[in-house]
């Protein structure tokens, strides 16, 4: 896949879905997250404390992934985004979408809405 944009996605850069009953996916409410020195670094938050054995960082395609987590995202729309910035396969992007998304919800950085 091609580098992504140095740019930040927007809510603009997302396809418009026809199944608007799709699952979508938010960012969970007990984590912070910061971009410092062009990395995007995620800390899960217990008890009002930052959780400092947990601390994720993305690659550049899961940065820009999360970043489009921030308002709620389908992984059909995510997989759509994807297959247009990288030019890969629908059915590709819509596999590695889905591991993303099941990865964040184990460890509990997104929630389902």
């Amino acid at each position: 896949m091609p580098n992504p944009l140095s740019a930040r996605p927007g809510p603009e850069a997302l396809p418009l879905s026809v199944n608007t009953t799709s699952v979508r996916h938010t960012r969970s409410t007990s984590i912070v997250s910061r971009d410092v020195a062009g990395e995007t670094i995620v800390v899960p938050i217990c008890k009002g404390v930052g959780d400092l054995d947990s601390v994720y960082t993305f690659n550049p395609l899961g940065r820009s992934l999360w970043s489009l987590l921030e308002n709620g995202q389908s992984a059909e729309e995510l997989a759509n985004w994807v297959a247009t910035q990288y030019a890969v396969d629908a059915e590709l992007a819509m596999n590695d979408v889905q591991s993303y998304l099941a990865e964040l919800q184990e460890i509990g950085l997104i929630r389902t809405v």
